[in-house]
Formats: structure tokens, sequence, C-alpha cells
């Protein structure tokens, strides 16, 4: 499964940049020019990490954020605000206060965001591998629960079939 990051920004050219940015990682780039899409691309697809513009007309990237951070869905996703503004370190907190795991100025260094991107899509792809051994863990479980029933009943072949079934469909490494 490949990590996906949500650019938002009023401006086409500046998510053509963000996408020039990202160009070579690991990740899957939607870009959207509102907050009302961006808020529409959240409920259909998972993100690793959100590059949202704090200053756009109609919903800005503080409302935006605050629309995802309500949602339960969303509210683990980590948005890192860009903005055009000078520094205002008032800006910033409110951006932190939301939520924002970064709040960066531009010109920025593009070399630091794709790194900060990078580390986000890291984490997404391993929290995604835990679940899924988590998932092959329950259902492991299920099988062995239900061939001990079957044992249980004197069913042998019908619980090493279980077994079988569920070494194959999990890849689980077999024992000697």
């Amino acid at each position: 499964m490949t990590a996906k990051a949500l650019l938002v920004d009023d401006r086409r050219e500046n998510l053509v940049a963000l996408e020039a940015i990202l160009q070579g990682l690991a990740v899957e780039t939607v870009a959207v020019t509102s907050g009302e899409e961006a808020l529409k691309s959240l409920l259909v697809d998972d993100f690793a990490v959100i590059l949202l513009d704090a200053s756009m007309p109609t919903m800005d990237g503080f409302e935006t954020a605050t629309h995802i951070k309500q949602r339960e869905r969303t509210r683990h996703i980590p948005i890192i605000f860009l903005t055009a503004l000078d520094y205002d370190a008032r800006l910033a907190f409110r951006g932190y206060q939301i939520g924002a795991v970064d709040f960066i100025t531009k010109p920025f260094d593009p070399w630091v965001l794709r790194s900060k991107v990078a580390v986000f899509i890291d984490l997404w792809q391993k929290s995604a591998e835990l679940t899924a051994q988590v998932a092959d863990h329950m259902a492991m479980q299920d099988a062995v629960k239900k061939a001990l029933a079957l044992l249980g009943s004197n069913e042998i072949d019908g619980a090493a079939s279980v077994l079988r079934a569920a070494e194959a469909k999990h890849a689980v490494p077999r024992m000697r």
C-alpha cells in the first residue's frame, strides 16, 4: 500500500512546486485547491501527511485543520502548515494549538520539507505494516480457537484442515 500526501493550496503553481519537491519519495500526492476539497478527499482516502496552506480564501487552513482534527478518522494525520506570510508567532501558535506538527514560512528549504514528509511517510508505512500484522495475528488466533474446538470434538482432520488453511492464508512459517 502506497502512502498518500494531501497537498492543499489555493494557488496551482504552489501545488506543482510541492509535487516536484516530493517527487521520488514513496508517496502518492493528491493536490486540491481549497479546504472544502481537502475535507472531501479525507472522506475517501487515508493520508500519511497533510501539507496545508494557512491562508486561503473561503475556508482558510486553520478552519480546515480544525475540521480535520474534529473527525475521529482524521484527527491523527500530521498537518504541516505552509504560509507565504511573514513569520508571526501568533499564527504559528494558533496552528500548533489546532494540532499541527509544524508551521513553515515561505520561502523554505525544499530539502527540509522533503525530509519532514519522508519521516511521516515512514511512520505511516510502519503503522500500516503493524496493523496488517495485528490482523494476521487475530485471524490466526481465531483459527487456533476453531481448531481447538474441533479437537475437543475429536475432529482431528477438521482441526488440521483449519490450521493448514490459516497457515497458507497468513504465510506463517512452519514449525519443525
